[in-house]
């Protein structure tokens, strides 16, 4: 599994011009399942992004994690994090996994991040969607699960 967390002072998930989700300071998550993923990928992913600090203290360190400032999750499935561009120019999606086991560990994710007590909004798994966010830092970080 892939991921890419960005530190959000805002974000929302619109489709078709309808805002469908959206949240206040906190993660926005861009999740890409890989083919052979499992519920062990997305365990590892879910107990360091509920831990990650990276919100600021009172010493503009960063020291404190999600829960420390009440933050929230828009978590967003994104396939095309795994693309492939080794060869060519159009980038290959081989590596993806097939939308009914993508959906499933997708969704087993976010239920175990509900399940750390965040608040966890969603995009539409497989729509065409607008996400706009308010970058807090910059601050982005990637999770991959090859690389653990």
């Amino acid at each position: 599994m892939k991921v890419v967390l960005q530190r959000v002072a805002s974000a929302s998930v619109a489709i078709e011009g309808e805002v469908i989700s959206e949240i206040k300071q906190g993660f926005l998550l861009l999740v890409g399942v890989k083919n052979g993923d499992t519920q062990e990928e997305a365990d590892y992913l879910v107990n360091k992004i509920s831990k990650l600090r990276v919100f600021e203290d009172e010493d503009e360190r960063m020291n404190l994690s999600l829960a420390d400032v009440e933050g929230e999750i828009l978590s967003v499935s994104q396939f095309t994090l795994l693309a492939n561009t080794r060869k060519g120019t159009r980038p290959s999606f081989v590596d993806a996994a097939k939308p009914a086991e993508a959906t499933a560990l997708y969704d087993y994710f976010n239920t175990e991040l509900r399940a750390k007590g965040f608040p966890v909004s969603e995009g539409k798994f497989g729509a065409d969607m607008a996400v706009s966010l308010l970058n807090d830092g910059p601050v982005t970080i990637i999770f991959d699960t090859e690389n653990k």
